[in-house]
């Protein structure tokens, strides 16, 4: 292991033996060494993975005098035997060479297989010491040697997979210190572990690594959109809660817009994660503490503030005779994770919380996702049985009428947004106090986009929608231009704030492969979507049925169908947009939302009216074909919708109907 320089040495010798004098009431680890700044792009660029991220949260600690409280540790590498418990030996081979000299002429070539990853001379040093730190940290809390510790760690981990390094992570470092407590030092005593995972950003690796296994409950917070958000899956759904042994130990609370705070995290702790921990008694609770969700972040576009991560470490600390376990995860945002570090630091040392409030209400949505996963798992949790009262989840604030945009990948389209605000400016903008957010103050007239001028351009240019999922059925169809939902839908929609029925309905039948893929949607729950292949070819056929509509109208209906908020300054698909659609040679566009539904395809003219239709964009159809992405049977009420609108359209009796659907659930792609 490499020597550390013998000024930082006395540094920690000096912190160390303050500490001893400090340390009467709690003992808490921090754990930082500047090797793991190594670990950057290797041409220089700037990327939101970069080193300044912990010397940040480091030099704001130190401004604190917080490593003068603590013991300081030195990171230490992880062996191969402890990460192999979780990855696979090939994978092990690839991060602990990458920065070998043999691979300096194609270490980038390797990076770009991969989700979201970059590789330097510095990557496998970094990655060994950030499993090692989170390893050791988590042994001495586990062996009372530590009550508690935070290991200010990079690259982070909870991304990677078993055979896969994805979204700036090499290494899963806690399934790694998971893994090591119960099945490497099972003389500690650590048999039930409790991984929180509050990065806005969805644990997928940490999930799976432990997804049949009873002894670890995983829960995870994140921005999830319907599978649209990074790591842009379904993994991150209410519906996956483990299997087999691991059934119920698996919690995912996902979020259907950006922008939840305080406020929808403490009622998600009060209402989910506090009584089923309860029931679980965690011997330790080891946090994959991203500060991603915090209010500033380019990336993340929640707003959680440093009072808010103290109050939701403070409720755990009620648990496991306060063993607790924090390892960086995300936060790209300087001021945001430093300052939200501080706080987590001072609740750790058993100070007060920071200065602030928690009287604003969550959003409706998230009233809306805390009862569907309290519903799923109340077999596996009797504690979650109970309705919520409705004096509780009618307390909500507005969502905020913005559209989120969101990305295939972690790096999201940053321009203009990494958030060059000062910290204490954001927070009294947006979050201070809280409870102005009673009501969204920025966005009081919720219908005052009614009137934009692109509204009035695009409701005088007649489009054909061409649909060839349940909109085929025409009361399916209307619920996005009047509101509201018919059977077997899950929520309502919102419709379209031109609510006029379409002037004409026609059938048709076009060369494309209609399939269903993803594995659940907030409209019809589990089970897989209708999509349709942009590319056509001559020997398939898709019934598609045509509404005559606006221009205006089939932007509210793209609005819904990619569960993007309902207002917004400016159209998704415009005039011009039009003009560049038809005249394109691939007969598409591909729109920057990015989501399920965001591919605009031409399909010609019918009565010298552009006709239209949307799907997918390329690149999940790829993914679909692969099998990335998953190609799923539609449930039965979905199913149903489709036989409907095809039956009631006078296109095929209704066997014909369902054979129609049948073969497009199993032909391959």
């Amino acid at each position: 292991m490499e020597i550390m320089n013998s000024e930082t040495e006395k540094q920690r010798s000096d912190d160390s033996s303050s500490t001893s004098n400090s340390q009467s009431q709690r003992r808490v680890g921090i754990l930082y060494d500047e090797r793991m700044c190594k670990h950057s792009t290797p041409d220089g660029d700037h990327h939101p993975e970069n080193p300044n991220r912990i010397r940040a949260i480091w030099n704001k600690l130190q401004i604190a005098r917080i490593p003068q409280r603590c013991v300081v540790l030195n990171a230490k590498e992880a062996e191969d035997r402890f990460i192999l418990n979780v990855h696979s030996k090939k994978h092990v081979d690839l991060i602990k060479n990458i920065s070998s000299k043999e691979f300096d002429s194609r270490r980038n070539k390797i990076a770009a297989k991969f989700n979201s990853i970059y590789f330097n001379e510095g990557s496998s040093e970094s990655a060994y010491l950030a499993a090692g730190s989170v390893v050791d940290v988590a042994e001495r809390v586990a062996k009372g040697e530590l009550n508690s510790a935070f290991a200010i760690v990079r690259p982070p981990g909870h991304h990677a997979e078993h055979n896969e390094a994805m979204g700036f992570c090499l290494h899963n470092n806690v399934a790694i210190a998971t893994s090591f407590l119960l099945n490497e030092r099972p003389e500690l005593g650590i048999k039930k572990i409790l991984i929180v995972d509050w990065d806005v950003h969805h644990g997928n690796g940490t999930q799976k690594m432990f997804w049949k296994d009873s002894r670890v409950l995983f829960f995870s917070v994140h921005r999830h959109e319907f599978g649209n958000f990074y790591p842009a899956n379904d993994d991150g759904f209410y519906t996956m809660i483990g299997e087999g042994p691991g059934a119920g130990y698996n919690i995912n609370v996902p979020w259907e817009n950006g922008r939840c705070g305080d406020a929808d995290y403490l009622a998600v702790w009060d209402h989910i994660l506090i009584p089923v921990a309860k029931e679980f008694n965690p011997d330790i609770i080891i946090i994959s503490a991203g500060f991603d969700a915090a209010v500033g972040d380019p990336l993340g576009g929640c707003r959680v503030t440093p009072y808010g991560y103290s109050v939701m470490l403070k409720k755990l600390m009620n648990f496991a005779q306060g063993k607790i376990v924090l390892a960086l995860e995300g936060g790209y945002n300087l001021d945001s994770i430093a300052n939200s570090a501080l706080a987590c630091m001072q609740v750790l040392l058993e100070n007060m919380p920071i200065n602030g409030s928690s009287e604003a209400y969550p959003f409706e949505s998230t009233w809306r996702v805390i009862q569907a996963v309290r519903q799923e798992l109340k077999v596996f949790w009797p504690t979650l049985a109970d309705e919520l009262p409705t004096t509780l989840i009618s307390q909500t604030a507005s969502v905020p009428n913005i559209l989120f945009l969101s990305s295939d990948s972690e790096v999201e389209d940053d321009n203009g947004a990494q958030a060059s605000e000062d910290l204490e400016e954001v927070l009294q903008g947006i979050i201070q106090p809280l409870s102005n957010l009673k009501v969204d103050e920025d966005h009081q007239d919720k219908d005052n986009n009614a009137y934009s001028p692109w509204r009035s351009e695009l409701s005088k240019i007649d489009v054909w929608y061409a649909s060839f999922g349940s909109n085929m059925w025409k009361p399916r169809f209307l619920c996005y231009v009047e509101g509201g939902q018919v059977e077997g839908m899950k929520r309502p929609c919102r419709g379209s704030l031109d609510k006029t029925p379409p002037k004409e309905i026609l059938w048709r039948t076009y060369p494309h492969r209609l399939f269903f893929g993803r594995e659940s949607s907030s409209s019809w729950g589990p089970g897989g979507v209708a999509f349709l292949n942009p590319e056509s070819k001559i020997q398939d056929k898709a019934y598609l049925c045509l509404y005559r509509i606006t221009l205006e109208q089939f932007n509210d209906i793209l609005f819904q169908e990619n569960h993007s908020s309902y207002s917004i300054t400016s159209p998704l698909f415009d005039s011009d947009d039009l003009i560049s659609v038809a005249s394109n040679e691939s007969n598409s566009l591909e729109l920057q939302m990015r989501d399920w539904y965001s591919n605009v395809v031409y399909l010609g003219k019918e009565e010298d009216i552009p006709i239209l239709t949307m799907t997918c964009v390329n690149s999940a159809m790829e993914s679909f074909k692969s099998g990335k992405l998953p190609i799923v049977a539609p449930c039965k009420a979905y199913m149903n919708t489709l036989v409907r609108g095809l039956v009631e359209g006078g296109q095929l009796s209704e066997e014909e109907a369902m054979a129609y659907l049948q073969e497009a659930t199993k032909k391959p792609l």
